[in-house]
């Protein structure tokens, strides 16, 4: 199985500077089943999901397809890490109560890992998928936002073509799951100029735009917004989540 990675290059500054969850949509979710005996984190990258998860479930199994984000990952002694492609695990059948997957989907072969998921979850079990496009600053000036802005449209043309379910809030996938209604969440946090270009600097289309043109042009943009940053800004991104339960039905 070919894996899609765009983040062993940048997975300690991914540690580093990616948004945290809420842990308010973690627990909700915990709530929605009824045993606790296992979760799976499938492309867990740092672990941030996996390591809240493992305040809720008895075990957590947290895989991702880059050994070098496991090596980067959180350590929690509830948490087994290991290096998997989420469309076939070593997992075994009917032993997953919750399955999470945090702003990864997009790169999974859909069909392939849905199969897996229906294989290893529990009847009732859930399965949630969640996504963020690009944040907003609610309380920025306009040169902020043009300066932001110039830089959204030199890194566009870098996506990989996955990005656009992203961009759809995978509201165009098809989600083979009951679906559940919840409400909304959303990430909000208040950052440095340095911790913002951090994160800018973890994107796979700002990866992809330097190994094609290097540092130079971008490198004056992302100087700018650094001068007109301030102090600290308020980053928020609205979450956009799929979740269904399975009902453990023959296909």
């Amino acid at each position: 199985m070919s894996f899609k990675d765009y983040f062993s290059r940048q997975s300690a500054d991914y540690a580093r500077f990616r948004p945290r969850y809420p842990v308010e949509l973690i627990q909700y979710l915990s709530e929605l089943v009824e045993e606790k005996k296992a979760a799976w984190d499938c492309a867990t990258g740092n672990g941030q999901v996996a390591t809240v998860l493992a305040r809720y479930f008895e075990r957590v199994y947290a895989t991702d397809g880059s050994q070098a984000q496991i090596d980067n990952a959180e350590p929690n002694e509830k948490v087994e890490y290991f290096v998997s492609v989420a469309e076939s695990t070593p997992l075994s059948p009917d032993s997953i109560d919750l399955i999470t997957v945090a702003q990864a989907f997009h790169w999974f072969d859909a069909d392939r890992f849905f199969r897996e998921a229906k294989r290893v979850l529990k009847p009732d079990g859930i399965i949630a998928l969640w996504t963020y496009a690009f944040f907003h600053l609610p309380d920025a000036d306009e040169r902020l936002k043009a300066t932001l802005q110039t830089f959204y449209d030199t890194i566009d043309p870098f996506w990989p073509p996955e990005r656009h379910i992203v961009m759809e809030g995978y509201r165009s996938i098809p989600f083979p799951f009951p679906e559940i209604e919840i409400p909304p969440f959303a990430m909000s946090i208040e950052w440095t100029a340095e911790q913002v270009i951090g994160y800018l600097c973890t994107w796979s289309g700002f990866q992809r735009y330097l190994d094609r043109h290097g540092e130079a042009e971008i490198g004056k943009v992302l100087e700018r917004l650094e001068e007109d940053w301030g102090d600290r800004q308020r980053v928020y991104w609205p979450l956009h989540l799929r979740v269904g339960r399975y009902s453990g039905a023959a296909e």
